[in-house]
């Protein structure tokens, strides 16, 4: 006999799967001798209340030995053949999750990534903090695994409703991705591991006769008399033939000019902007977990996430890594970004989250007007420009301990931090754009009394973080999801404005590729 069951434990018991098995052999009223084993399906952490409890959702195995039916089954990848082709522009998780659906779907994907593997890519992003040097090819955001390679591996999402999210772990996991991401209610890879997850992805695509081109950058599309995308040009003078799934991420700004400068109808759409705000690790575990002593030997470093609204917008936390550190994420000389990421440990003695507030075109500066559906992201880039600029043009970024911050005080010595590349007094509060800042300001006191201790001089902003999500949408057929105007362009996941994060681009980019099937048959 198979039973599931809903178990609520404390930390401890959840730990050892000997004391769950006890557990549940005492609960069913039955001899240990007669529970062959139990799985763990489910775990989420409660810490709403003083004392903290583990939810677990698990299979009992009675009178019968244990079977693998907890595994997500393997997706069988067969050789393609040449006579279809697409191309994907991208190597980021749409772009990758795209080419492994075509590969099913009997299509050859031709990937096309203008930076460099995800193994060489470590080069280039180690010489942002150690000198000051950026790529715009080879960065945090460009290359092999796109801007989640690098930045954290965080798998949750609310996006449900347009793919299956557990079919996207299950492509994980058979990539080589822990079988925690199947069981944990947050999921979360860590950047240590997802490259070689993502080498393994490659592998599959070339395997199975795609072709994977790096040190390509997209330069143009081609388009025939019926305005229908036949392929595209690139940096290195090639072309290649196919319809066109376009996955570039929310960085790509030359994208969007070639899109713009080619007629390719797109619309603006809000941003946020803001500081990374960096914790001590233990100061967030004991607000979290309400102990003086921390999170103990049976709790992972916490997490937190804080909503709110101040004059009329929304100021909210944004990628929490605990256990991380802050990285400079530009993608461009002259500029200076900040975002963060964990290992898979979540060991480090930082905890940081971006703290951003809502912003919409119509809060973008009249001075930018000019650029049209461009202004947010000219916007974007130039308080980017800004950061860079006070940093005495450098990626040393400027800080500010985050209660003098929002008291309007200069910060003469910052805290240590991870930020590798160094940091620098600077006074945000006055250079960051008002309305940004005095609605972080807000935030912060309204956070403060939601999480007592959480406003602190031990914790520091650090800017600036932009890279929130793509400030232009790509138009799209709702149902058939080609371009609104141009037939053979499938614009896709983060970079074309329609997900937000690792698992909802690869949904996205299986849609995409889907769609693109369809259109094949019709």
């Amino acid at each position: 006999m198979i039973k599931e069951l809903q178990l609520r434990v404390d930390p401890r018991t959840a730990h050892f799967i000997d004391a769950v098995e006890e557990l549940v052999a005492k609960n069913e009223g039955i001899m240990r001798r007669r529970l062959s084993g139990v799985r763990i399906v489910r775990r989420s952490i409660d810490a709403r209340k003083e004392r903290v409890m583990v939810n677990l959702k698990v299979r009992a195995y009675i009178d019968e030995p244990m079977r693998d039916d907890f595994i997500v089954p393997p997706i069988v990848y067969r050789p393609v053949k040449d006579d279809r082709q697409a191309v994907v522009v991208g190597a980021g998780p749409g772009g990758l999750f795209a080419a492994l659906r075509l590969i099913e779907l009997g299509i050859k994907p031709i990937v096309l990534e203008r930076g460099k593997n995800v193994r060489d890519r470590r080069l280039d992003v180690a010489a942002i903090s150690r000198l000051g040097q950026v790529d715009p090819d080879s960065n945090y955001c460009f290359g092999e695994g796109g801007a989640g390679a690098y930045s954290d591996g965080k798998l949750y999402t609310r996006s449900k409703k347009r793919g299956s999210v557990e079919r996207i772990l299950g492509i994980f996991y058979q990539h080589g991705a822990s079988e925690n991401i199947l069981i944990d209610a947050h999921p979360h890879i860590g950047s240590d591991k997802l490259p070689g997850i993502i080498e393994n992805m490659r592998n599959t695509i070339l395997n199975n006769g795609g072709e994977v081109h790096f040190g390509t950058r997209v330069t143009e599309l081609i388009i025939n008399d019926q305005r229908e995308v036949t392929g595209v040009k690139s940096s290195t003078g090639e072309q290649f033939i196919g319809p066109v799934i376009l996955a570039t991420g929310h960085s790509a700004r030359d994208v969007y000019e070639m899109l713009y400068d080619a007629g390719v109808a797109m619309e603006e759409k809000g941003i946020a902007v803001g500081v990374r705000l960096e914790h001590p690790q233990h100061l967030i575990d004991q607000i979290q977990y309400h102990r003086s002593g921390g999170r103990g030997d049976y709790l992972p470093a916490a997490e937190y996430s804080f909503v709110t609204q101040v004059a009329d917008r929304g100021v909210y936390s944004f990628c929490m890594c605990p256990g991380g550190i802050v990285v400079p994420a530009a993608s461009e000389p002259g500029q200076l970004v900040v975002n963060g990421m964990s290992p898979s440990t979540r060991g480090s003695h930082w905890a940081n989250s971006g703290m951003v507030v809502e912003v919409r075109p119509a809060d973008v500066p009249k001075r930018f007007h000019e650029y049209g559906i461009l202004r947010v992201m000219r916007f974007q880039e130039a308080l980017e420009q800004r950061a860079f600029q006070m940093a005495g043009n450098s990626q040393c970024a400027g800080a500010q301990r985050m209660l003098d911050f929002v008291q309007g005080k200069p910060s003469k010595l910052i805290p240590p931090s991870s930020f590798a590349a160094g940091l620098q007094p600077s006074r945000l509060d006055q250079w960051l754009p008002q309305f940004i800042s005095h609605r972080l300001t807000k935030g912060f006191k309204i956070f403060d009394r939601q999480a007592r201790g959480f406003l602190t001089n031990e914790a520091i902003v650090i800017a600036v973080e932009t890279r929130t999500s793509s400030p232009l949408r790509i138009t799209r057929d709702s149902e058939l999801l080609h371009h609104i105007n141009f037939k053979g362009l499938y614009p896709c996941g983060e970079g074309a404005g329609y997900a937000g994060g690792i698992v909802s681009s690869a949904i996205d980019g299986e849609r995409c590729a889907e769609a693109l099937f369809q259109s094949f048959n019709v």
